[in-house]
C-alpha cells in the first residue's frame, strides 16, 4: 500500500501529460468545420458519460487496478488514433476511446488512493495526498501544454504521438499497482444501488453532488471556447499564425498559477470553511465566463490564466470530503455517477451550441459571447440556490 501511495502521484503526473490540450480545437478545425469540432468534444463527453456509471460498477466489483489498466489501454489507443485519424468518423472513434480512458479512471483513481491510505492506517492524510496528486497533475498539464504548442508548430500530429508515449507510461504504472483490500459483499451485485440510494439521502452529499455537477460545466466552458477566443483575438491583431504557441503558453501559465494557488488552498480552507471556499471557487468560474463574454480584447487572454484556480481551491477538498461519507462497496460508483451527471449536462449544452453554429465557417466572438453570456445568467441562479441550501446541508459537520 505504501508503494501504491508513492506511485499514485506519478500516475497522475503522466495522466496529466495531455500534449494536445492547447491545440485540439485548432487541430480539428484544420479538416472540420467549427460545428464539427465542437461536436467532437461533445462525442468525447457523451462517451465518457455513457461509461461513467458502468466503469464505477466495474471498479467496485472487479477492482481498482483492473479498471485503471483498462483506462491506460484505452488512452493509448485513443491518442494514437487521434494522430492518425483523417476523417470525422475516425476522430469520433478516437474521442470515444479517450472518453473511455477518462471514465475508467474517474472516481476509481481517488477511491484507489483513499483505500490504499486506509489499508496503511493513513486515512487522515487524504486531503494532503489529494492536494499532492493535484499538484503533480497540474504541473504535468503546464509542462505538456507549452511543449504541445511548440510540437504543433513542427507537425500538427506530434502532440498526439507524444500523448501516446505518455499513455504507455500510465499503463505501466497501473500494472505496477497492487489492489487495496476492500470489505464488500461480492454476492450482492446490486449492492451499489442501495449504497447510492442511501448516499443521495444525505443532505451534505446531495449538496456536494449538485455543486460538483455545476462546477464541471463551468470549468470546461473556457476550455472549449478558450482556443477559438484566442484565435479570434490574435487574428484581429494580425497574429493568427501564433495561436498554437500562444494557446500552449496560456494553458501552461494557467496550470502553474493553479499549482501556486493550491499552496494557499489549505490555509483558505481552514479560514473560510469548506462550504464557503467551494462557493467562492464556483463564483470565480462564473466571473471568468462573464469577462470572456464582455470583451474580445487580446488583453483578456490573460484572464484565462485563472481558469484552473477555482478547481485547485475546491476539487481536492470536495473529493476528500465525499470519500469520508461513502462506503467501500459503492465509492467508485457514486463518484462515477457524480461525474456522469456533470458530463451529461455539459454534453447536452455542447450539442445545443453545435446546432446553433451549423453552417458557420469560423467561430467568432459574437457566438462565444452569446453562449457564455447565457451561461453566466444560469450560473448566478445556481449559485443563489446553493447559498440558500448550504446551511441546511451542514456540509462541514455531516
Amino acid at each position: 500500500m505504501a508503494r501504491n501511495i508513492r506511485l499514485y502521484r506519478w500516475f497522475r503526473f503522466f495522466q496529466g501529460l495531455v500534449f494536445w490540450q492547447a491545440v485540439w480545437f485548432l487541430y480539428f478545425q484544420t479538416t472540420l468545420s467549427p460545428a464539427e469540432a465542437v461536436l467532437l468534444y461533445a462525442v468525447y463527453d457523451v462517451a465518457t458519460t455513457a461509461l461513467e456509471v458502468p466503469s464505477g460498477w466495474m471498479s467496485d466489483r472487479l477492482g481498482r487496478r483492473a479498471t485503471l489498466i483498462a483506462s491506460g489501454l484505452a488512452g493509448v489507443a485513443g491518442a494514437a488514433l487521434l494522430a492518425t485519424g483523417d476523417s470525422f468518423l475516425l476522430l469520433c472513434l478516437a474521442q470515444v476511446l479517450i472518453g473511455a480512458a477518462m471514465a475508467f479512471s474517474s472516481g476509481t483513481d481517488s477511491a484507489f488512493l483513499y483505500e490504499s491510505l486506509a489499508a496503511a492506517g493513513r486515512e487522515a492524510e487524504v486531503e494532503q495526498q489529494e492536494l499532492t496528486a493535484w499538484r503533480f497533475s497540474f504541473a504535468a498539464h503546464a509542462l505538456s501544454a507549452i511543449i504541445g504548442g511548440l510540437l504543433y508548430r513542427l507537425d500538427i500530429t506530434a502532440p498526439f504521438w507524444a500523448g501516446t508515449l505518455a499513455g504507455l507510461v500510465v499503463l505501466a504504472l497501473a500494472l505496477a499497482f497492487r489492489e487495496p483490500p476492500r470489505d464488500i459483499d461480492q454476492s450482492a451485485p446490486l449492492s451499489q444501488l442501495a449504497t447510492l440510494r442511501d448516499a443521495l439521502h444525505n443532505p451534505a452529499l446531495a449538496w456536494l453532488f449538485a455543486l460538483s455537477v455545476a462546477m464541471y460545466g463551468f470549468s470546461h466552458l473556457p476550455f472549449v471556447f478558450g482556443q477559438p477566443f484566442i484565435l479570434d483575438a490574435l487574428t484581429k491583431a494580425g497574429l493568427a499564425a501564433e495561436a498554437p504557441v500562444v494557446s500552449g503558453a496560456v494553458t501552461s501559465a494557467m496550470m502553474v498559477i493553479s499549482v501556486l494557488a493550491s499552496l494557499l488552498a489549505p490555509r483558505l480552507r481552514s479560514y473560510l470553511g469548506l462550504p464557503a471556499i467551494l462557493l467562492v471557487a464556483f463564483a470565480m468560474q462564473i466571473a471568468l465566463c462573464g469577462v470572456l463574454a464582455l470583451s474580445d480584447s487580446i488583453i483578456v487572454i490573460a484572464i484565462l490564466f485563472l481558469r484552473m484556480v477555482p478547481d485547485s481551491l475546491s476539487w481536492p477538498f470536495l473529493v476528500a470530503r465525499v470519500q469520508t461519507l461513502l462506503t467501500n462497496g459503492g465509492r467508485a460508483t457514486y463518484l462515477s455517477l457524480q461525474s456522469f451527471c456533470g458530463r451529461l449536462v455539459f454534453a447536452g449544452t455542447l450539442y445545443l451550441v453545435s446546432r446553433t453554429m451549423a453552417g458557420t465557417e469560423e467561430m467568432n466572438h459574437a457566438g462565444i459571447q452569446t453562449v457564455l453570456g447565457w451561461s453566466v445568467v444560469v450560473g448566478v441562479v445556481i449559485l443563489a440556490g446553493l447559498l440558500l441550501a448550504g446551511r441546511r446541508a451542514r456540509v462541514e459537520s455531516a
